[in-house]
């Protein structure tokens, strides 16, 4: 049967099928030739996008323009500076508004209520750029890179997350393993482990894909996987929590040690950027000499043959043009 997510938001990918979600893939993967090839599109001439952004981004900002470019589509940016949304503006007022103005809107922001109240109000498909519960952008994207980094079909893969298992990144990335069939492990402090209410859904999704969705605070578990993936330790407004959260996540800081419990030579190590993977940032010397090593991953680990960082980020690019194309596209 044909796929077809014309006029469709793209909120979480708990909204789409698993042919769905290959659709998108195969669609990216194509994209990705064709620009590497020079070939560019058209499939968005005669559209407009606006990108709403509370919070700050380089690769999800960068990425929606490109893309957008790429296939012929104009493009504004609003941060909070420059819109009245929420201010002087209801987000039902400004939604109504925008979507009289343009085919598509991204957020990235905070609260996923909001992203569902653009979508709900605008009347055009609404993209989530990030929220505090989701990213189904970056997890389209670790898809896509898992794939080109393995000889198996991705519903014969694992891919292991470590750190804190509760976090919008977490959560993502065990919707699309389970809608999509790869065995998921959570490997983390206990005081992080991902909510009941998630479990169960991605359990429910993965008894009809195959997918084993698993928590564990045991390296052994860890065995196995195909991808060892990692986040920074406190996002954006968590600041005050990085003494507690160091105390909790240094033992599942991802070392080479990590890598080597899977027993895979073949596993990559995957990360959404930014990383503090060593003192070059201002934030990682500012709380160093606080006493405090936020790293997530260290720098050989990081740096090694095994990390596809920069691969997953630049699948960035594509998979959102996939979504843009397949949503809003001629």
């Amino acid at each position: 049967m044909a796929v077809n997510v014309k006029g469709r938001s793209f909120l979480t990918l708990k909204d789409f099928s698993s042919e769905e979600i290959k659709y998108f893939l195969d669609l990216a993967c194509d994209l990705k030739q064709k620009k590497r090839s020079g070939i560019l599109g058209d499939t968005l001439r005669g559209k407009n996008i606006v990108l709403l952004f509370e919070k700050t981004s380089t690769r999800t900002r960068c990425s929606f323009e490109v893309a957008a470019r790429d296939e012929g589509a104009g493009v504004t940016y609003l941060d909070m500076k420059s819109s009245q949304m929420g201010k002087k503006e209801s987000i039902e007022d400004t939604a109504r508004v925008l979507g009289r103005f343009f085919d598509g809107i991204e957020y990235r922001g905070y609260e996923q209520s909001l992203v569902e109240d653009l979508a709900h109000f605008s009347g055009v498909p609404v993209f989530n750029g990030l929220t505090d519960v989701d990213h189904p952008t970056q997890a389209l994207a670790d898809m896509m890179t898992l794939l080109e980094n393995t000889a198996k079909p991705l519903r014969r893969c694992k891919l292991a997350f470590c750190g804190d298992t509760r976090n919008n990144m977490a959560y993502a990335l065990m919707y699309v393993c389970a809608k999509l069939g790869v065995d998921y492990l959570g490997w983390g402090p206990q005081e992080l482990a991902p909510a009941h209410e998630v479990m169960d859904y991605c359990r429910e999704v993965g008894s009809q894909t195959g997918a084993s969705i698993q928590f564990s605070s045991d390296l052994k578990d860890i065995k196995g996987a195909d991808a060892v993936y990692t986040d920074i330790w406190a996002s954006m407004g968590e600041e005050a929590l990085i003494p507690q959260r160091v105390a909790l996540l240094t033992p599942y800081r991802v070392t080479e040690q990590v890598l080597a419990a899977t027993e895979n030579p073949d596993c990559i190590f995957l990360h959404c950027l930014p990383s503090f993977h060593d003192f070059e940032t201002t934030m990682a010397k500012e709380q160093m000499a606080l006493g405090y090593d936020i790293r997530e991953v260290t720098d050989e680990v990081f740096r090694s043959p095994a990390s596809k960082v920069f691969d997953q980020a630049e699948n960035r690019l594509h998979t959102i043009k996939s979504v843009l194309v397949g949503c809003i596209g001629r």
